[in-house]
């Protein structure tokens, strides 16, 4: 590995540690408060760098609303407001990324789902976020890095409602990655 991959790696270690902490300890823990004790971290994938792939955005200058099923049963409405196109296990793939109408902060929610999905990971996907440097325009490339990929709330507690990977979402692939069932 290369000095800027064990520096990515050991960061990566580091952001997993704190959020370990935060569910231990923190009062707004998904955690349920009798849990806590117990809770000895999350489960993680080994940090892959094979999984930060670089992506090519299309903006959708009129974005469409999608409806997404919840855990709850619900149904929410986000805007698809990007698609990210990137090479993963030899072939080309696409996610969508989204944001509710109400949100106007640069923050893209990507969720997913993989072959590991119910098998490996949480049964109702992963979320990744996408934080860009200011508006993101056709062409840009961004780092896509599903080491990050995490586990909706919703897995820990029934108190939260998480939205569903829509199956534009689900990739036919296997992504060892993340955080992992639980």
């Amino acid at each position: 590995m290369t000095d800027d991959t064990d520096d990515w790696a050991e960061r990566l270690r580091e952001n997993r540690r704190e959020k370990d902490r935060f569910f231990a300890e923190h009062r707004q823990s998904p955690i349920p408060p009798d849990e806590r004790e117990a809770f000895d971290g999350l489960d993680y994938y080994e940090p892959d760098p094979d999984y930060r792939v670089e992506a090519t955005v299309s903006v959708h200058d009129d974005p469409e609303p999608i409806e997404m099923d919840t855990s709850d049963g619900r149904e929410v409405r986000y805007l698809r407001i990007v698609t990210f196109e990137f090479d993963l296990d030899g072939e080309t793939r696409q996610l969508h990324g989204y944001r509710q109408e109400t949100d106007d902060s640069e923050s893209v929610f990507v969720p997913v789902r993989d072959k590991t999905t119910g098998q490996e990971t949480y049964q109702g996907g992963r979320y990744m976020e996408l934080e860009p440097e200011g508006e993101l325009a056709d062409g840009d490339e961004v780092t896509i890095d599903f080491n990050l990929a995490y586990t909706p709330f919703c897995a820990f507690s029934e108190t939260f409602s998480c939205p569903l990977p829509p199956e534009e979402n689900w990739l036919e692939t296997t992504v060892e990655a993340g955080e992992r069932e639980t």
